[in-house]
């Protein structure tokens, strides 16, 4: 989650907990490997990326490629804190 968060994303824990419907505390559990994202989790995220107009491959979910940089991804803007 963390590479999907900072890579695909681009966006703070908070960011994406409120993309997603989540609290930044869980974000921060998923990403440190302390559990796992349940998979209507991952189905709000898969439809966060559509939203966005982001590139997506439900493959990242296990593995984010090395083709997946950066550089290849539309850019995202920061969104002002609510």
């Amino acid at each position: 989650m963390l590479r999907i968060r900072r890579e695909v994303f681009r966006v703070s824990q908070a960011e994406m907990a409120r993309l997603i419907g989540t609290t930044q505390a869980t974000v921060s559990r998923w990403e440190k490997g302390l559990s796992e994202p349940p998979r209507d989790a991952l189905e709000r995220v898969r439809e966060a990326a559509a939203r966005l107009g982001l590139l997506w491959n439900d493959a990242w979910f296990f593995a984010l490629p090395p083709a997946a940089t950066t550089e290849a991804l539309p850019a995202v803007k920061e969104r002002p804190a609510a």
